[in-house]
């Protein structure tokens, strides 16, 4: 994994510095975490256990985790990774704070992601997004992914809530 950079971004690693800022942004806002598969944090403590996690994947050789960064201001607004395998095929999440909505950089991310994914090898990526989640659903459409279709269920382990996700694909494309 290698720090990435798009227009107005840069995509580098967590540093355990970062944990007071992922609670405060994003970690502890129930607006945002009401869409993701953990829980609300209800402490920075909570916040430092999940980071110990997090940075212990960074040993593992298919860990793509990255911090969101703006350049111009060196804020981080958000993280996107990949959470898992299916079939092989990594499958993306994001999330960011609130006050960074709408603005183009989620797509922008992961495009950047998605980029080097398939620099990477995969030829085939999966994402997915609650069906009320139209934000999220926007920013997949507009990264390429194509819808195939939903599944409904538990939303995690620890989210027992029963969701229905819209699923999305994303091939590589032919030449890259």
């Amino acid at each position: 994994m290698r720090e990435l950079q798009t227009g107005r971004l840069r995509l580098r690693f967590l540093r355990r510095e970062d944990t007071q800022r992922i609670f405060d942004c994003w970690a502890s806002d129930p607006e945002v975490v009401q869409y993701l598969t953990w829980p609300v944090h209800e402490s920075a403590a909570v916040t430092a256990q999940v980071m110990d996690f997090w940075l212990k994947d960074y040993d593992r050789p298919d860990c793509y985790r990255y911090g969101i960064e703006l350049k111009e201001t060196g804020e981080l607004i958000g993280m996107i990774d990949v959470v898992g395998f299916r079939e092989g095929r990594p499958v993306i999440g994001y999330c960011s704070g609130r006050a960074y909505w709408g603005n183009g950089y989620m797509t922008e991310a992961l495009r950047a992601l998605t980029a080097e994914l398939f620099a990477a090898g995969y030829p085939c990526l999966e994402i997915e997004a609650m069906t009320e989640n139209i934000g999220s659903n926007r920013v997949i459409r507009k990264a390429g992914f194509r819808f195939i279709g939903t599944q409904t269920g538990p939303q995690s382990a620890v989210k027992p809530q029963i969701v229905t996700l819209n699923c999305y694909r994303l091939e590589k494309p032919a030449g890259v």
